[in-house]
């Protein structure tokens, strides 16, 4: 019998629709992979389950439900925990840690890191006023904008809609604003709470080909 194919899944699947089963069944789709359709199931749909030994123990790990997880990539996930596991690692307690780790991430606001970067820098500043002036600007222009946002969604447009309104007006200060965003976006990422890569609050080849230099604003000005 050869390896089951994705139209040999549909037929099968169409065939259980005609005759719907009273009880579980298992389309096998290979090295411990199989299609799981229970009773009541709306019809074309099952749940893709990866049966494996760990640690000498059997385990059952879910690999999302079909036909949202066709079955390329369902074997995919399976061929990956099963290396996991080959591994001696546990891919299921992995899983609930990167979605841990994930929920994390999702749920950090632009404010929470910035006062977290913020308490790191404090101990290297040696003018008090200085560290006053760098959380006070961000809860004057930043935070109303910014703050309850993910640090890891913020993008270009974001940082542009903070500086836009005070770049002419208040140049020096919208300036530092700038180097405080751009700072605490470092931040995020160096401790992976948003992706590494270009920094949206970065001025050379970002920000500067959108905004005036804040020398020639702040002649512009006076």
């Amino acid at each position: 019998m050869g390896e089951l194919s994705a139209s040999g899944l549909k037929a099968k699947l169409t065939s259980h629709f005609r005759a719907p089963p009273n009880k579980a069944v298992r389309i096998p789709a290979g090295s411990g992979l199989y299609l799981l359709i229970k009773p009541g199931q709306k019809p074309g749909t099952g749940a893709w389950v990866l049966r494996f030994t760990s640690g000498g123990k059997r385990r059952d790990m879910g690999l999302g439900v079909y036909p949202e997880v066709g079955l390329a990539d369902a074997r995919l996930a399976a061929f990956e925990a099963r290396g996991a596991a080959a591994k001696g690692q546990d891919p299921i307690l992995s899983r609930s840690r990167a979605k841990a780790a994930a929920a994390v991430v999702a749920g950090t606001t632009f404010k929470a890191v910035a006062e977290a970067c913020y308490a790191a820098k404090k101990p290297t500043w040696k003018n008090p006023k200085h560290g006053a002036q760098w959380i006070g600007t961000l809860e004057k222009y930043v935070f109303p904008k910014l703050g309850p946002k993910p640090v890891a969604t913020i993008n270009s447009e974001d940082v542009l809609g903070v500086l836009k309104p005070i770049w002419a007006k208040i140049p020096e200060t919208a300036s530092r604003v700038r180097g405080r965003i751009e700072s605490i976006l470092s931040y995020a990422a160096a401790t992976g709470l948003r992706p590494s890569g270009p920094n949206p609050g970065a001025w050379r080849g970002n920000l500067s080909e959108i905004l005036g230099a804040p020398t020639k604003m702040q002649a512009a000005v006076r």
